[in-house]
């Protein structure tokens, strides 16, 4: 494991971020289209997912812009904007965007669904008294859309060896 990987899965930790936590997610995006799916299995496709460096760079990126805000130290009015996760800042989804991107156009389609939807730790991160999280939602949305999405992959008999970087 790299340093960078290792401070990234450090980085999620700290912010009350659980690996099974993605995983549930993974299992949620994916439990009605994959037959005999366990959480193993989901998490194997998370840890996966968290070993690519745009991964870890983005969860490093957001994760400081969000403790920044939480202790009032971006300029105004970019402090604000955050602090409130403005509906059309649209920056934090951008981040996002570039995990879900690693691995193909589904998994975008499964990020804008749990997006919306916002279940599990994503409720969590979502509420505001749990702290600035304006990021970290939507990057943890990306790793398991990501991580759904290389699962999606790995169904399909001609693209199975596609799937194991």
């Amino acid at each position: 494991m790299s340093d960078l990987e290792l401070r990234a899965l450090e980085s999620l930790q700290e912010r009350g971020v659980q690996l099974d936590k993605i995983a549930d997610l993974v299992y949620f995006l994916q439990k009605d289209y994959v037959d005999e799916l366990s959480l193993d299995e989901c998490l194997s496709n998370v840890k996966k997912v968290l070993q690519k460096r745009e991964v870890q760079n983005a969860i490093l990126t957001g994760i400081q812009f969000d403790k920044l805000a939480e202790k009032n130290q971006l300029e105004e009015p970019l402090q604000q904007i955050v602090e409130q996760d403005q509906g059309l800042y649209g920056i934090d989804e951008v981040i996002a965007l570039s995990i879900v991107n690693v691995y193909g156009s589904i998994g975008l389609t499964n990020f804008g669904y749990i997006d919306k939807v916002k279940p599990g730790i994503l409720e969590f991160l979502n509420d505001k008294r749990n702290g600035c999280h304006t990021f970290l939602d939507d990057i943890v949305g990306a790793i398991a859309a990501a991580a759904s999405s290389r699962l999606a992959h790995s169904q399909d008999d001609n693209d199975i060896d596609t799937v194991d970087d």
